[in-house]
C-alpha cells in the first residue's frame, strides 16, 4: 500500500458555545490540515505513470478547502444571537457557519468527507489546532 501525505493551513477564529473553559471565548488558531491518501498500485501509463495521485492536484484540492476558511470567523449554527451575527455581517466580517461545533475532531471528519467526495481514497486526516494538539479521523474498517 502506498501512502501519500500533504498539508495545508489556515488562520481563523472560533469559540465553543456552552464550553466550560477558556475556549468559550473567541480565539484564533493557525490550523494545519494533514491528509494521507492511499493506493495499492501506481498508474502504469500516461503523465501520472509511477504515481498514486498527482501531488499537485492533491495539494490544490486540499488548499481550495482550507483557503475558503482562511481569516474567517467559523462558528456552529445557532451559536450567536441573530442580532450579533447581523452586526458582524454589517461590519463586513467573513463568517462561516457549520452544522457542527468547530472542534479539531469535527474538522478532521469534515476534511475527510470533502476530500473523499473529491475522489481521493483518504486513509486519514489530522487537524492540528496547535503544534501539539492534533485530532485525527480514520474511518471504521467495518
Amino acid at each position: 500500500m502506498y501512502i501519500l501525505s500533504t498539508k495545508s493551513d489556515f488562520d481563523s477564529a472560533h469559540f465553543l458555545k456552552d464550553y466550560d473553559g477558556k475556549c468559550a471565548n473567541i480565539h484564533g488558531h493557525r490550523w494545519t490540515v494533514s491528509i494521507d491518501v492511499e493506493g495499492s498500485k501506481l498508474e502504469e501509463s500516461g503523465s501520472y505513470r509511477g504515481m498514486v495521485v498527482d501531488f499537485s492536484e492533491l495539494k490544490k484540492s486540499l488548499r481550495k478547502l482550507t483557503k475558503a476558511l482562511d481569516h474567517a470567523f467559523i462558528m456552529e449554527e445557532g451559536s450567536l444571537k441573530a442580532s450579533t451575527r447581523a452586526a458582524l455581517e454589517e461590519e463586513g466580517f467573513k463568517l462561516i457557519t457549520f452544522p457542527f461545533r468547530p472542534t479539531a475532531e469535527n474538522f478532521a471528519k469534515y476534511f475527510y468527507d470533502k476530500m473523499s467526495e473529491a475522489g481521493y481514497k483518504v486513509a486519514k486526516v489530522s487537524v492540528y489546532e496547535t503544534p501539539n494538539n492534533i485530532a485525527s479521523y480514520v474511518p471504521d474498517k467495518n
